[in-house]
Order: structure tokens, then C-alpha cells, then sequence
């Protein structure tokens, strides 16, 4: 079921990687579905606090880490632009479920990009 936060609903996830054509549109498109599963899950499970934010954030990091070798398979790559536009949309998220506490660093610790 798509997320009912209407922040969430009414937000473009990864625009500037849209935007910039070094990143191919199919492999970003994988990257908005994992912030979307993101939020479903967010709205699934009710995080209480700020710990268990932070396992949803992990696990969904770790999606982009494998999706690390398809941008790579497309002459592309997660690095500096990438990497600013995903934590920013990580941040996005876990301030439109009211936890604007969070620390980006944090939310993505599980990278490994």
C-alpha cells in the first residue's frame, strides 16, 4: 500500500539524481521504490523512538548498498552528488514521520557508499 503521509505523497525521492544524467532513471527508479518501502514500513510498524527509526533506516540503506553494482553495471555510481541526494531524502523521511532528532549520519550508518 503506498505511504498516506501526504508530505510523503506530495515529494519527488531522488530528484536531483532524476535530474542529472549520469544516473540511469532505472537504477534511480529501484532507489525511490526502497524509500518508499522505507515509508510503508515506517507507517507499518510505528517506530516509538529514535532506536527503532533506525533500524528501518539501516535496513533500507543496505537495499541501496546492493543496488550500488546495478549503478555501477550502467557505467554510473553512487558517489558525491548521489550520496547528498539519498541521506537528504533519508532526513526528509524521518522528519515527515516526526523524528526531525534524527541524525542523517546515522540514519545511513549501514552505507557502504
Amino acid at each position: 500500500m503506498p505511504p498516506t503521509n501526504q508530505q510523503i505523497a506530495g515529494h519527488t525521492f531522488l530528484k536531483g539524481m532524476y535530474q542529472d544524467g549520469y544516473y540511469p532513471d532505472h537504477v534511480v527508479d529501484k532507489g525511490r521504490e526502497i524509500l518508499l518501502r522505507l515509508c510503508e514500513r515506517i507507517e507499518a510498524d510505528g517506530p516509538s523512538d529514535l532506536a527503532a527509526l533506525y533500524a528501518l533506516t539501516h535496513a533500507a540503506t543496505e537495499e541501496f548498498n546492493e543496488l550500488e553494482a546495478e549503478f555501477e553495471a550502467a557505467d554510473s555510481e553512487i558517489e558525491t552528488v548521489a550520496r547528498e541526494v539519498i541521506a537528504e531524502d533519508f532526513c526528509f523521511v524521518a522528519t515527515a514521520y516526526g523524528f526531525a532528532d534524527a541524525d542523517v549520519e546515522e540514519l545511513i550508518a549501514t552505507r557502504d557508499w
